[in-house]
């Protein structure tokens, strides 16, 4: 049944819904999954130096621009070269996939490693967002209207783009990046988690690079690892059991600042 609702409108909000929705999801296991948390549950409580109702508002915020881009964007594309997209094949849309993901984690990897290393852009924007020292679900996209804008919103504008994919397309490919992200900082490590499976670029991962020791390293977000093998940032880490209940993140090695 047709709703009369358009793929450019279900691109734009559809990964909103989704992120909102899925947090949710983690916010409810977590209560219920103490033995399978990265941090305990006071740690989450006690050790962020925001309060959960900004991080709300913070992630607001950035949605709002987001969704306002993505209108703007959708309207300067238009849908005339969109249309022979609309029924694309299945290989022709894996491809797409595939580049987006790629672009989405060139752009990012780049930008995240520039405010770590620009201490003007690191104090006064990314420091923000590692005001989570344990990452939480609805944290994920918890940044500086700038940063939201830099690394999110024009990443996802450049892999929308680059790609060649159609609205419908973003519908799916948006989500599963959204998904993918809260996944990432759910601060949990559940059995079964096909991310898990399929993605080194983790909970545990991303964990890592919220703690101290960590902070200059692993900065790959949100799929593969590749841009931290090769350019030297990747830190392995084993996951060890902790005796009063869920799991640590350790490096398994000392590495120096680079």
């Amino acid at each position: 049944m047709d709703l009369g609702i358009s793929d450019e409108l279900l691109g734009t909000f559809a990964p909103i819904l989704v992120y909102w929705i899925y947090s949710g999801i983690y916010v409810v296991l977590g209560l219920f999954s103490e033995n399978y948390r990265l941090h305990s549950k006071q740690d989450e409580d006690e050790k962020n130096l925001v309060s959960k109702s900004a991080v709300v508002k913070g992630v607001l915020l950035q949605q709002v621009v987001q969704a306002m881009v993505a209108t703007l964007l959708f309207a300067v594309t238009g849908s005339d070269s969109q249309d022979a997209n609309q029924n694309a094949s299945l290989l022709v849309s894996a491809r797409q996939f595939v580049i987006a993901m790629l672009v989405m984690d060139t752009w990012q990897y780049f930008m995240h490693r520039y405010m770590h290393h620009n201490k003007f852009l690191y104090k006064h924007i990314h420091s923000l967002h590692h005001r989570l020292v344990v990452p939480y679900s609805f944290g994920a996209q918890y940044n500086h209207p700038v940063e939201g804008f830099l690394l999110d919103t024009i990443g996802g504008a450049l892999s929308f783009l680059v790609s060649g994919m159609s609205p419908r397309a973003s519908i799916f490919f948006f989500s599963f990046a959204t998904i993918k992200t809260v996944d990432d900082h759910c601060g949990l490590w559940l059995p079964g988690n096909l991310f898990h499976i399929f993605f080194h670029n983790n909970s545990a991962y991303h964990d890592i690079h919220h703690q101290l020791y960590g902070n200059k390293y692993n900065y790959s977000q949100p799929f593969f690892v590749m841009w931290d093998r090769i350019l030297g940032t990747y830190m392995p880490y084993a996951l060890e059991k902790k005796v009063g209940g869920g799991f640590e993140t350790r490096p398994r090695k000392v590495h120096k600042d680079d």
